[in-house]
């Protein structure tokens, strides 16, 4: 299939920012910092700074790879962002020069790419960016098909007086995608946001880490550390490259 890293950023950079305002990444940085341990960190789809600036802040070495050049002028248009190194490029096989503690792939962002042999890609790319005993962090929801009725699904994402945003999406079960819009309404008009997902369960992600080299170290509900059940919609999973023997 054919993948292009830079689309979803021509479509959203324009209106990332307001459009997940309203999600604060307070929890997912203090987890991040914890997990960093002081040491540099590397954001795969780093966008348009929301975890990498206040990491930074934090006095944390940060630097990420982002498929849309867009996105990444967001990121250096705001105050710090000159500092934070961006490889602009597809993050299955982008470099940044160094290794790093700490390399992070947000907010369903592992389904972005296009099948399974990407991810699996992508997985192996983040172990050789770590140094021996680092950890690559993954947050992805949990698929849920029974959502959809007759393979299409409507739920609204966020309802507030000055905007409403909507995602519609088509289920393709077959080859485990999603095809999905996001359709933003305010006073100003309507914004449409295209994403496609390549989707995997947890156990799918764990074979990936698995052929990369690395080790499941957690799996949390939320940034917050809750444990995982069977009713967690979303995880956060740490994977650490092992330290020689």
């Amino acid at each position: 299939m054919s993948f292009d890293a830079s689309e979803y950023g021509r479509h959203a950079a324009e209106v990332y920012d307001e459009t997940y305002a309203h999600l604060t990444p307070d929890a997912a940085v203090e987890r991040l910092a914890e997990l960093a341990d002081g040491g540099p960190v590397c954001e795969f789809g780093i966008g348009t700074g929301r975890l990498a600036l206040p990491l930074a802040a934090r006095g944390l070495s940060v630097a990420g790879v982002e498929g849309s050049p867009e996105m990444a002028a967001g990121l250096r248009a705001k105050p710090g962002g000159d500092a934070v190194e961006v490889a602009v490029g597809d993050f299955t096989g982008t470099r940044v020069p160094g290794e790093f503690a700490l390399v992070v792939l947000a907010f369903n962002t592992i389904f972005a790419l296009p099948d399974q042999a990407a991810q699996v890609a992508c997985f192996r790319n983040a172990a050789a960016h770590l140094r021996p005993g680092g950890r690559f962090v993954v947050e992805a929801w949990v698929p849920d098909p029974g959502a959809f009725r007759a393979g299409g699904a409507l739920r609204p994402v966020r309802v507030a007086e000055d905007v409403v945003l909507l995602e519609a999406a088509l289920l393709h079960p077959a080859e485990q995608r999603m095809t999905t819009t996001k359709v933003r309404l305010t006073n100003g008009g309507v914004h449409l946001l295209p994403a496609n997902h390549r989707y995997a369960w947890p156990a799918e992600l764990d074979l990936m880490a698995e052929l990369a080299g690395l080790r499941r170290e957690h799996r949390w509900e939320d940034w917050s550390g809750r444990p995982f059940t069977d009713h967690s919609r979303e995880h956060v999973s740490v994977y650490r490259r092992p330290e020689p023997a």
